[in-house]
């Protein structure tokens, strides 16, 4: 898909189902908001029509509020996920006013930043065990200060785990979507990728 952009964060996704002809049970939002954005990647488990109902409803609860804290959210799609088979389930708030970003994962939705030059290195987030609907653990979200150029890219399992070992900061969003799930979709399972970077705002030094 071509690159989308808000005032905070511009983005761009690539996807693959298991099933050519199916649904897939991975979904992506990107919700910008006035000095901000909340990001979500979401891996109903297995794959099929089950899995993507699951996906479909934490996205439809992560799109009514965008702008409540990323723990609070989390637990409103662990309640509302309870009849479905549940989810792997990142989220990302980015806050432009005070240049920070917010996340937290539970399951197996990885997620990396990839520092803007001149800095160098990237910063993985830390994943919590569990299923979104049917076990949620202590949630503990992380707060990272980010500059613009700063690229999240959250992947599900579906993209092999070595998949930012060839990352660019700098590469254009959609374009580093593509890549990755070129390279390293597993083809044993659904698969997403979604490249955010920070634009900043008004308010960020």
């Amino acid at each position: 898909m071509d690159a989308l952009t808000s005032g905070v964060v511009e983005w761009g996704a690539a996807e693959r189902p298991f099933d050519p002809l199916g649904e897939s049970g991975d979904r992506y939002l990107v919700k910008p908001y006035a000095d901000g954005a909340l990001v979500a990647v979401a891996d109903g488990l297995g794959h099929g029509p089950d899995a993507a109902a699951a996906a479909r409803t934490a996205m439809a609860i992560l799109e009514m509020d965008a702008t409540r804290p990323v723990t609070r959210l989390l637990q409103y799609c662990h309640e509302h996920l309870r009849p479905t088979r549940g989810a792997a389930l990142s989220l990302a708030s980015f806050n432009a006013l005070d240049g920070t970003m917010t996340w937290l994962g539970v399951g197996n939705v990885d997620g990396v930043v990839l520092r803007a030059p001149p800095a160098t290195g990237s910063l993985g987030l830390v994943l919590l065990p569990g299923v979104v609907g049917h076990q949620l653990p202590p949630l503990r979200p992380s707060v990272v200060r980010i500059v613009p150029g700063d690229t999240l890219v959250l992947v599900t399992d579906g993209i092999r785990e070595d998949f930012a070992e060839t990352l660019k900061a700098g590469a254009e969003v959609s374009e580093a979507a593509d890549r990755i799930l070129a390279g390293h979709a597993k083809g044993t399972d659904d698969a997403l990728v979604l490249v955010v970077r920070y634009k900043g705002g008004d308010s960020n030094p």
